[in-house]
């Protein structure tokens, strides 16, 4: 069997896994298998009818599409200058929220080839959508929604679903830039992180307590970025993933760790957060209409 008919094979019906993700596999798939796969995504939106649904449902069923796929760290930490990078063979939780609000925005822009595709996902993982070396991209998630809510894509209904506010110093990337191989080769990039990192302590963050997801779950919508928040020193958030509801509880859709495929949780997402001693609460980014 040639290379696209593998590909042509792959189970990319709603909640059907995609099988992909080994080192070896990765060696095998080319230069164009993201495009491929790409275009399946958008045959699928077709055939469902998702542009004719709400944004947020377009984006719980694009997400529904993902499922299977293999959880893989550092996809975008590539070697040279910064570039926008596509990877829909492996998903980290940040990478798997980006391409379901992407594809979810293409369709119902009705702009569906892969150049359409790449030009959304660079417009939602960039500051301002410009590619301007490795600063430019959106690392801190609280950063993440509000450049993106400044451009329209989605808007931070934490506050009005229940959020208070949420009191964290933000500064991991630039008290530990060895932790980051673009810092380490460039050092440079540390004093524009550290600026970008003194401009979100100065706004006033939002989320919900852990222990009053449960209350706001009624607002919480299909489609709502969920991110949550860290008792990590100098992070916002450590985890991303979508609100889902099923059979009327509250769940969440994300990539979980490596080692393991986009799933959903088995518990409702309040449970899911009491499980987890580090996970402090939310933060809600509402997926808006394209213009």
């Amino acid at each position: 069997m040639d290379r696209r008919s593998f590909l042509r094979s792959l189970p990319l019906a709603i909640g059907a896994p995609m099988m992909l993700g080994s080192t070896s596999l990765s060696n095998f798939l080319f230069q164009d298998d993201d495009a491929l796969l790409c275009s399946r995504k958008f045959e699928l939106a077709v055939s469902l009818g998702l542009r004719d649904k709400a944004i947020g449902d377009i984006v719980t069923e694009i997400g529904k599409s993902f499922l299977g796929v293999d959880y893989v760290a550092n996809i975008l930490e590539q070697p040279g200058a910064e570039r926008l990078v596509v990877n829909l063979r492996g998903l980290d939780c940040v990478l798997f929220c980006e391409n379901a609000l992407v594809f979810a925005r293409c369709v119902k822009k009705n702009k569906m080839t892969f150049d359409d595709y790449k030009a959304e996902l660079q417009y939602v993982r960039y500051r301002g959508g410009i590619v301007d070396q490795y600063p430019s991209r959106l690392h801190y998630f609280s950063d993440h929604i509000h450049d993106n809510e400044k451009k329209g894509v989605v808007k931070n209904v934490t506050k009005e679903v229940g959020g208070v506010p949420f009191r964290k110093t933000v500064n991991f990337m630039s008290t530990h830039p060895d932790s980051y191989l673009k810092l380490k080769e460039n050092p440079e990039f540390v004093a524009v992180i550290r600026k970008q990192e003194e401009s979100i302590n100065k706004r006033t963050m939002y989320h919900i307590p852990k222990d009053r997801v449960q209350n706001s779950a009624s607002k919480i919508q299909n489609g709502d970025v969920i991110a949550i928040t860290t008792d990590i020193p100098g992070m916002d958030v450590s985890h991303t993933g979508l609100a889902i509801w099923q059979n009327g509880t509250l769940h969440l859709m994300h990539a979980p760790l490596a080692g393991h495929r986009v799933q959903i949780t088995e518990n409702a997402l309040a449970d899911y957060l009491a499980a987890n001693k580090k996970q402090l609460g939310i933060m809600v980014a509402r997926p808006l209409q394209p213009a």
